[in-house]
């Protein structure tokens, strides 16, 4: 087996959802997010795509149903004994493949928590999990059951995480380093992604974002690639990851002469990073951290140019997305506590005049103040 954790971990993970799955009166779940799979029993592969299944019981079995093409990766990377596989055919019907695997584990009568929301698990495969389970078992909704675990991190786990924040900080300084008037974006974005795969790093749960010009105003990945002017701004947004485990930093660079609102921007996103960066305590909230971005971009005048939300946590991901709950917005009740992995990220995007600011980098909270995983710098990055 090729295990990133020993496997007194996996069953302490396992017990720990057993427990829950307990206190909701649930004899099982049926786990179709690939963050869970990974984190209850160390299974990797990013077949999540087609049709996959984990069941686990209150009991601590544990079943997957899979594809031929992920038996062996299931054998290889997992503690799963049990892995069973649908037929691709014509006429395949995978959700009647999981009935069967069901009732052969005695599970008929049974009342399970389902992942509905989850990249793994489709509305017409939904639906049709939902029909052939009908009369079978009775399903309740357990999205976020997992994610509720894996946002607290183990100390080994922390290790990983701690890691994935030096190849983060190592793909800053190889990009910061290709980067001149009349650089290449590409050049940039291979020296990113050449440092992390160079320490060992793995792919990142979702693209980087680089964007210079009009682009760096953008907050997502686009195809299509610039040379960089002699004034101009680059927004980077990247992370590390290792045994997929990220941690993420964010910058807007200026390349010549700053424009006349990068300084005060900069200086809005560094007070108010540091002001988030004082909520990430035990016992605040998500909505906490929120807030204080939200109070210094007010007080600066610059609430017109931030987002509706400034971070999320960060934990062991797949694609499309490097995000876990709990995000930072108004309102959300969730509560901090140590060992969660959180990045926090203050981007301002004037669009009347095409400036761009964003600063970010994560942080592990702790028991007292946060462990930020980057420096931050004192002044904006100029080249």
């Amino acid at each position: 087996m090729n295990l990133h954790f020993e496997k007194n971990e996996y069953q302490a993970r396992i017990d720990a959802l057993r427990a829950v799955l307990a206190r909701d009166g649930l004899d099982g779940l049926l786990a179709f997010q690939q963050e869970s799979m990974y984190y209850l029993t160390g299974y990797d592969t990013f077949g999540f795509c087609f049709f996959q299944c984990l069941y686990v019981g209150a009991d601590g079995k544990l079943a997957l149903l899979t594809r031929s093409a992920d038996l062996r990766q299931a054998a290889h990377t997992s503690i799963i004994d049990d892995i069973r596989v649908w037929t691709d055919e014509k006429g395949a019907e995978p959700a009647a493949q999981l009935r069967a695997m069901l009732e052969d584990l005695g599970a008929t009568g049974k009342r399970l928590g389902i992942e509905a929301q989850s990249y793994g698990l489709t509305y017409a495969n939904g639906k049709a999990v939902e029909a052939a389970l009908d009369g079978v078992c009775a399903l309740e909704d357990a999205s976020g059951v997992v994610d509720r675990l894996r946002s607290v991190k183990s100390p080994v786990e922390l290790a990983y995480v701690r890691r994935a924040g030096q190849l983060c900080n190592d793909a800053l300084a190889a990009a910061l380093a290709e980067t001149r008037a009349g650089a290449d974006e590409g050049r940039i974005l291979a020296a990113l992604h050449g440092a992390i795969f160079a320490g060992g790093g793995d792919y990142p749960g979702n693209e980087f974002i680089i964007g210079s010009g009009r682009d760096a105003l953008l907050c997502r990945y686009k195809a299509g690639r610039r040379k960089l002017d002699k004034n101009d701004q680059l927004t980077l947004e990247f992370a590390g990851s290792f045994r997929h485990y990220h941690a993420a930093l964010m910058h807007t660079v200026v390349i010549g002469e700053p424009r006349p609102r990068h300084l005060p921007m900069f200086d809005a996103c560094r007070e108010a990073l540091l002001a988030c960066e004082d909520e990430m305590r035990s016992g605040k909230t998500a909505g906490d951290v929120f807030e204080a971005h939200a109070r210094i971009m007010e007080r600066r005048g610059l609430s017109a140019h931030k987002l509706n939300a400034c971070g999320y946590s960060l934990g062991a991901k797949f694609t499309p997305s490097w995000m876990d709950p709990p995000m930072f917005y108004r309102g959300n009740e969730w509560v901090l506590q140590p060992g969660m992995v959180l990045f926090a990220h203050m981007i301002l995007m004037d669009s009347e005049s095409e400036t761009a600011m964003s600063l970010g980098r994560t942080s592990v909270v702790t028991e007292n103040a946060p462990e930020p995983l980057s420096d931050l710098p004192d002044a904006m990055f100029q080249y």
